[in-house]
């Protein structure tokens, strides 16, 4: 099982990640507002994520990291 950290306040919740994840588990959270003003990305199921990275890949801005 992989581990997935994301810099929170970094996030501008652009969704690049979201559309780039083969197991659809992650989403923009509609309840969370960083220090910047926007709406993170968050995972909605820790226990489905692969490991693929390809939501680091993607993110302009490098706030999520990949563990396995």
């Amino acid at each position: 099982m992989a581990k997935l950290t994301f810099l929170t306040d970094n996030c501008k919740g652009c969704g690049l990640c979201v559309l780039a994840c083969p197991k659809k588990i992650l989403r923009i959270s509609p309840d969370v507002i960083n220090k910047k003003g926007h709406h993170p990305a968050e995972l909605t199921d820790e226990a489905a994520c692969i490991g693929c990275a390809s939501c680091a890949t993607v993110c302009p801005d490098c706030v999520i990291t990949v563990e396995r």
